[in-house]
């Protein structure tokens, strides 16, 4: 009864026609006094005539009903079933379905591969983030307590959260990017602080030749990056061995070390996420997402890197930091 009373207030406008049609024709019969048995039949076939429409456009009504409420109740159903509306603005309608359909199946399939991605990040992170929990417990267990291991697993730690941080925020709608003028020396400084200790456990040297530079860029997630590259370089770099950083240009800074270096199959690859190459598979702790989010993030920033490396003598990482949309001059 209810999808009745729609209906009819659906077609009110089409039954006023009808009535004030027969009403028209009623006048005009009356004004020229013609015979109302003509009136009456002529009267009569338009009321079968009109009852049939009606019961066939009802029934085209109902199925188009049943066939949206079915829709409604499983968005499963495919929108290419008949929905008794072969109209231009039923077919408008049918086309805006199908596009909105097509965008929430990608929308899904999207939802899906990120939820798969960070299951495997997150998988990954918990096995990287237990090798120096075991180390510390290791550790622990010594008699002869050494502080200076233990430093270096809590920074380890410490580099995993940042880097889960990171990849998340990375991968949010709401990245907290703060541009401003920065000194290029302070951000390098920064980062070199928070390795100092891992520089004198393993005699590494440092040459580091001020920039004097001023850059445009967002200060917490350039740091991140620093210490990424600075991490890296003093992971594959031997002991003794040497660490240097310089402006080669200017905004254009050079980060290069002594270390054994990346193989020319490896070189192309180094920024593909989960990519760790000959280098990664000798070492248990990489996990082939630290260039992978420098990348990503300098490209959001606006600046660009590349790496150029020589197995056995060193890798050199060269960052432009000019901002391509506000250069500093």
């Amino acid at each position: 009864m209810k999808l009745f009373i729609h209906y009819l207030k659906d077609r009110l406008f089409f039954i006023m026609i009808y009535v004030v049609s027969v009403f028209v024709c009623f006048c005009v019969f009356k004004l020229y006094n013609l015979e109302l048995e003509a009136f009456t039949y002529a009267f009569m076939l338009l009321c079968v005539l009109l009852v049939v429409c009606f019961f066939w456009d009802y029934y085209k009504y109902y199925k188009k009903h049943q066939t949206l409420v079915t829709l409604q109740s499983n968005s499963n159903v495919s929108l290419s079933c008949n929905l008794q509306d072969s109209s231009l603005m039923g077919e408008d309608y049918h086309k805006i379905l199908v596009a909105m359909k097509e965008y929430h199946d990608e929308y899904v399939i999207s939802s899906e591969n990120k939820m798969h991605d960070l299951e495997d990040y997150f998988t990954m992170w918990v096995h990287q983030a237990k090798l120096p929990i075991a180390a510390m417990k290791l550790l622990l267990e010594d008699e002869e307590l050494s502080r200076s291991e233990i430093k270096l697993q809590l920074l380890r730690m410490d580099q995993y959260t940042d880097m889960v941080l990171a990849y998340l925020r990375l991968h949010s709608t709401h990245t907290d990017f703060l541009f401003k003028e920065l000194e290029l020396d302070d951000l390098i400084r920064q980062s070199i602080r928070r390795f100092s200790t891992e520089f004198i456990r393993k005699h590494i040297q440092l040459n580091f030749k001020e920039t004097g530079d001023v850059i445009l860029s967002d200060e917490k997630w350039l740091v991140f990056v620093l210490e990424q590259i600075l991490s890296n370089s003093l992971k594959y770099t031997n002991e003794n061995g040497l660490i240097s950083i310089y402006m080669n240009s200017k905004h254009v800074l050079v980060i290069e070390d002594t270390g054994i270096g990346i193989s020319a199959s490896d070189i192309n690859r180094v920024f593909e996420k989960g990519y760790t190459g000959i280098n990664g598979r000798s070492d248990k702790t990489a996990s082939g997402l630290g260039l992978y989010l420098c990348k990503n993030i300098l490209d959001m920033l606006n600046h660009k890197i590349t790496i150029e490396s020589n197995v056995g003598k060193g890798t050199r990482v060269i960052l432009d930091l000019t901002h391509f949309e506000g250069r500093i001059e």
